[in-house]
């Protein structure tokens, strides 16, 4: 009996060692499970990423639009690397244009605006078409005033808005309102069809060239000032507006339309460094500073601040072109009578 009970005691301990055993491996087991169920984790993640990266992403940005936009080729001025000339010409290149005399506004007791057209086929006006080119460039007038605009020295003004100087425009504008914009038209693919069979095409663009003999005309806006304190009549040039000639699309006239204005007391600075032609002698020529404040030009009234209170040109209210002259002169009869009726003799 005491053999049997000491048999059973050392079965029941051995079965205790055994369960504590089997529990202390079993948090071991899992952990393990644990940390291999995250690698394997790990492991698909980093799979993907790599399977990823190999397929390129699609580009479905779209591809910018090659705009095209007007332009005017300006002749690059080319110097003569000799003296082109039997003397030294240092003068233009001195020359600085005198100041206006000042006028107070309580002494301007008189002042009326003009509004002035300037045709170049005119035989005083041939100096604004001289076409040969110098070292400081073209000659032509309006050369001459695109050169200073492109270079920055002097700043265009909107036409189309208004003639007060309010708004500047760009050189792209300005070429878009001389030659306008490029046109795409579709013409014959001669390169892939080269008779005609397959009826391809492809598109090109047409830009109109700019042609300085084209502008023909210049409207020149002006105040006539009376100084009591100096007893004279002063004639300031405010701005200077080339023109351009508008046609029908069967080619019959339509209108003339400035362009741009240009402030003339900016400009006279830079067109005292200008010669103006003269064909009688070369060797004195005149500025073109000098030219405008000599009033070397001929030039019609079309417009003027005398019993105008619609503000409207001559044509508007005068169709008949020759009466249109007469109603020009005048305007100047009557600036011109002012001033002579201030005197007593």
């Amino acid at each position: 009996m005491k053999i049997r009970f000491i048999r059973l005691s050392l079965l029941a301990t051995v079965i205790a060692l055994a369960v504590s055993t089997v529990q202390a491996q079993a948090p071991a087991s899992r952990k393990k499970s644990k940390r291999s169920t995250v690698k394997k984790k790990t492991n698909t993640n980093k799979n993907s990423a790599a399977n990823t990266a190999v397929v390129p992403p699609k580009d479905t940005t779209a591809k910018p639009v090659q705009e095209f936009v007007a332009d005017i080729k300006l002749d690059t001025p080319r110097k003569s690397l000799r003296n082109d000339a039997s003397i030294e010409l240092n003068l233009v290149k001195d020359r600085t244009p005198l100041a206006y005399e000042h006028i107070r506004e309580d002494d301007a007791v008189y002042r009326q605006r003009v509004w002035r057209e300037l045709d170049v086929h005119e035989k005083m006006n041939l100096p604004f078409v001289y076409k040969a080119s110098e070292d400081n460039g073209n000659q032509r007038f309006i050369s001459i005033l695109l050169n200073l605009i492109h270079s920055g020295d002097v700043t265009a003004f909107d036409a189309t808005i208004d003639d007060r100087f309010t708004t500047p425009m760009t050189f792209r504008q300005i070429a878009e309102s001389m030659v306008g914009k490029p046109k795409t038209i579709q013409i014959p693919d001669m390169t892939n069809d080269p008779d005609g069979s397959k009826g391809l095409t492809k598109d090109t663009v047409i830009q109109e060239e700019f042609n300085p003999d084209q502008v023909e005309r210049y409207e020149i806006k002006e105040e006539w000032v009376f100084d009591k304190e100096s007893s004279r009549m002063y004639v300031r040039i405010l701005g200077i507006a080339p023109e351009k000639t508008i046609y029908n699309a069967d080619g019959s006239f339509r209108a003339v339309l400035p362009i741009f204005w240009v402030y003339y007391p900016d400009l006279r600075p830079f067109l005292a460094k200008y010669e103006a032609y003269n064909g009688k002698n070369y060797g004195s020529r005149m500025s073109w500073e000098e030219l405008f404040e000599s009033r070397m030009f001929s030039s019609r009234v079309i417009k003027s601040t005398i019993d105008n209170p619609g503000d409207n040109y001559i044509s508007a209210y005068i169709k008949d072109p020759i009466l249109g002259l007469l109603e020009g002169d005048d305007i100047k009869e009557k600036i011109f009578n002012y001033e002579q009726d201030l005197w007593s003799y």
